[in-house]
């Protein structure tokens, strides 16, 4: 016997008189009268008596407790086999919720049959859910993606607002309150829906790619809400209504999101929409059940449970194949940021590499400015010393040329008189021989013998060659002082190397204190294009260094020597000065041409010599080279080119 009609809301009782004549059929079987609505606060079965009284026969509903001898969620009434054919029976039904229901009458047997396989359906069901609810809660313990809190509440939600539409809740968590079950019946659909969204924002990344759509999604969480708070107003009717509601303009949202995401190419979509396809045809399957289109028996429950299991299962499916999404996404991230860190570093190292040259190229420059700065302050030095020197050099040889040529030029004519005066003694004493007296003679020859006449004749002679030597020598002195000093040749100029040489010569004579054999070796060269006062002074310095070295070793060479010889090259010439001296060792052959460096002691050089001989060649165009073995020698070569860089012989 079934009752499908659908009441709606009722207020006050609903009455409903059926007999019970003619329905069973097996006199020693018990039979039970089923109410397939859970939601039920009081029902009370009356059995209406031969006088139309009616007696109390048996009550039910969830406000009253532990009247349901199998603890089933759903009202039902046991009848034996005569009860059930005596009499009729008046129901009066009283529910704040809706009332739809049908009424099912079978057999004690088929019944428990029945029950059992509803229940352990329930019992497989809740295991899946809590299953899923547990793994994704850990998941999300563990690797904190909120997207795992949502969907595990709302696996946990939507499980409970299957269970309580069956009535289970009422049973198995809810204590048998009446109130909490009838809230529960809005509160955790609603739940569901609010977690759901929560799920969806984050799982289908709504605020990247359906922007918009996402901003209207709060409206089914507010729709959900305002259900909530309706039922706990009191407002039952238009809970349900705000409820229903909420679900039609989630699933619009959901699909069309889902449909919309998936047409991105993002792949979760598509489980989604898979998920909610299960959920929706599970739903479409007990609405048709509800409105007799399909009769599934024990199985009337079963299209929304296995849906929701489905839903959840696929979710859950989605949410692992999530993982590899967001892995590989992960991978191809780090592999970016690798590859980015590759391309940072190849930067850098690019960036290293051009401030290593930028800083060498600085360095060089301010190493060359620092040498530039070193030889301008030693040519500063150098020619202060050289312009004083110069005009020193110059004063003297013009102060000392003046007497010289006095001197020099009064001698021929001192030689010629003291000739002819010599000439004239001669005769006298000639004539005297033949004409004076024996007593006059005698006289005139003591004179001659105490005034040694011969020998005073005799150092005549050798005081004026004497004389006209040290004139000529000094005479020399003063070109060579004149040829040194070149104070009027400030400006390049061709010049014979020969006489800057041998005037630093004569310079030197005195240092070289005669024990020093000089060895010239001059070939043919053409006239020279330098400055020869700077040109002289690397003779100078070079030739000192070797005297010094020569002079400190005598006890151990006896005999010092200091060769210079020349070559011409085709376009330059070669000056070479070597010595036999003591030699250099290799740290101090390194270091000779450094500013004040120097291997004399302290207050005898100042270590510029050889550093102002290397400025000056290398401003010359020049090239210096070195030549020294221990106690074999050194020798200095220079290459000077014939001519220098100049406007006109460009």
């Amino acid at each position: 016997m079934f009752f499908p009609e659908n009441i709606g809301f009722h207020k006050g009782d609903l009455l409903i008189r059926f007999s019970g004549k003619n329905l069973a059929s097996n006199p020693e079987d018990v039979y039970l009268l089923e109410f397939s609505n859970p939601l039920i606060n009081e029902i009370f079965l009356y059995k209406i008596l031969d006088d139309g009284s009616l007696e109390v026969y048996k009550k039910a509903g969830i406000n009253l407790r532990d009247v349901n001898i199998f603890s089933n969620p759903r009202p039902v009434f046991e009848f034996s086999y005569e009860d059930l054919n005596s009499s009729d029976y008046l129901l009066k039904v009283n529910s704040k919720d809706k009332l739809g229901f049908t009424l099912e009458l079978v057999e004690r047997n088929e019944y428990l049959s029945k029950f059992s396989t509803i229940t352990n359906l329930v019992n497989v069901y809740i295991g899946i859910m809590l299953s899923l609810f547990l793994y994704n809660i850990i998941i999300f313990l563990m690797i904190k993606d909120r997207v795992y809190l949502f969907y595990s509440f709302y696996v946990v939600f939507i499980a409970l607002a299957q269970l309580s539409l069956l009535g289970y809740s009422y049973f198995y968590f809810l204590g048998q309150n009446a109130n909490i079950y009838s809230f529960s019946v809005i509160a955790f659909p609603s739940m569901a829906g609010i977690f759901a969204i929560g799920f969806i924002k984050l799982f289908l990344k709504t605020s990247f790619h359906v922007p918009k759509l996402d901003k209207y999604l709060v409206v089914v969480v507010i729709l959900y809400s305002i259900a909530i708070g309706l039922r706990l107003l009191g407002f039952v009717e238009l809970s349900y209504r705000m409820v229903d509601i909420a679900g039609l303009v989630g699933v619009i949202f959901f699909v069309t999101t889902g449909v919309i995401v998936a047409k991105l190419g993002y792949r979760p979509a598509i489980y989604f929409l898979v998920a909610w396809g299960v959920f929706l045809i599970g739903l479409v399957f007990y609405i048709m059940q509800n409105q007799g289109v399909l009769n599934l028996n024990i199985y009337a429950n079963f299209p929304m449970l296995l849906g929701t299991a489905m839903e959840a299962i696929l979710l859950s499916l989605a949410l692992a194949d999530r993982i590899n999404i967001l892995k590989k996404e992960k991978e191809d991230e780090q592999h970016e940021k690798l590859e980015i860190l590759k391309e940072n570093e190849r930067l850098i190292k690019e960036q290293n590499t051009s401030l290593e040259q930028k800083v060498k190229i600085r360095t060089e420059e301010l190493e060359e400015t620092l040498r530039n700065l070193q030889n301008t302050q030693i040519q500063l030095i150098n020619q202060e010393k050289m312009a004083s020197l110069g005009q020193l050099t110059a004063g003297i040889a013009h102060e000392i040329n003046n007497p010289i040529n006095f001197v020099s030029s009064n001698i021929s004519p001192l030689k010629r008189d003291i000739a002819d005066l010599l000439e004239i003694v001669g005769v006298y004493r000639e004539k005297g021989g033949e004409e004076f007296s024996e007593a006059t003679k005698k006289e005139i020859t003591g004179i001659e013998e105490d005034l040694e006449l011969d020998y005073i004749l005799t150092e005549i002679n050798q005081l004026l060659k004497g004389m006209e030597d040290g004139a000529k020598r000094t005479v020399e002195i003063v070109k060579g002082l004149r040829l040194f000093s070149r104070v009027d040749e400030q400006d390049v100029k061709k010049v014979d190397l020969h006489d800057g040489i041998n005037s630093t010569l004569v310079l030197l004579n005195s240092s070289m204190s005669g024990r020093i054999k000089i060895i010239r070796e001059f070939g043919e060269l053409p006239m020279v294009e330098c400055l020869a006062g700077k040109i002289n002074q690397v003779f100078m310095n070079i030739i000192t260094n070797s005297i010094h070295a020569l002079t400190d070793h005598l006890e151990d060479n006896p005999n010092p020597e200091i060769t210079i010889s020349t070559r011409n090259l085709g376009d330059s010439v070669r000056i070479e000065i070597g010595d036999n001296g003591p030699g250099m060792p290799e740290h101090v052959k390194q270091r000779i041409f450094e500013p004040f460096f120097t291997t004399k002691e302290v207050g005898q050089g100042t270590g510029l010599g050889l550093s102002i001989v290397y400025t000056i060649i290398e401003n010359h165009k020049g090239k210096l080279e070195v030549l020294t073995e221990i106690n074999k020698g050194t020798s200095f070569i220079i290459i000077l080119p014939h001519y220098q860089k100049l406007p006109q012989n460009e």
